[in-house]
């Protein structure tokens, strides 16, 4: 127990488990995107569905989007690079958010912004707080220098690039070349 009465090794394993279930979980949404997989619609839909919100061409700004999302999926996952997951995880919600969910309130039932607010939710924190004692982190040692403000520069980062990523997008579909 430390000064505040928290058991460290009980704190670790809650934290093992919300990085598992969120990470993997991340992971597979993005390999849906990617690769089709877990009913998703692979690379070539997305990759219509993302020209359709704006963003031109669609198939490289999906790969994108479905690669950062395995990323900070399986580095969430596995508590590894500190704050770089987490803020990666917020910055491809956070494009979620603005261009599919804000215009539908705030529930999942209408799609609203609920599941990635709550995945962002989720990965900030995870960001504040750290991976604890089950990650790679922690073993190989590098958990302690992640400090407050370098964690509170990559959130920045993390979210100015959601904020330009969505502020790129085209706000017209382009006409077909041929």
């Amino acid at each position: 127990m430390n000064a505040y009465g928290v058991d460290i090794q009980t704190v670790s394993l809650g934290l093992l488990l919300v990085r598992v279930v969120i990470g993997l979980v991340m992971a597979a949404h993005g390999a849906q995107k990617l690769f089709g997989w877990f009913g998703g619609y692979g690379l070539n839909k997305t990759g219509e569905f993302f020209v359709q919100l704006g963003f031109w061409p669609g198939r490289a700004f999906a790969a994108a989007a479905s690669a950062t999302e395995i990323t900070s999926g399986l580095l969430v996952t596995v508590g590894l690079l500190g704050p770089i997951g987490p803020a990666l995880m917020i910055s491809v919600m956070i494009v979620a958010m603005i261009t599919v969910h804000w215009k539908n309130g705030l529930f999942a039932a209408d799609n609203g912004v609920e599941v990635p607010l709550l995945y962002a939710t989720i990965a900030f924190a995870i960001a504040l707080i750290g991976f604890g004692r089950y990650s790679l982190d922690d073993w190989f040692g590098i958990d302690e220098k992640w400090s407050s403000l370098v964690r509170w520069i990559v959130l920045a980062v993390g979210v100015a690039g959601g904020l330009v990523n969505a502020g790129i997008r085209r706000r017209f579909v382009p006409a077909a070349r041929g």
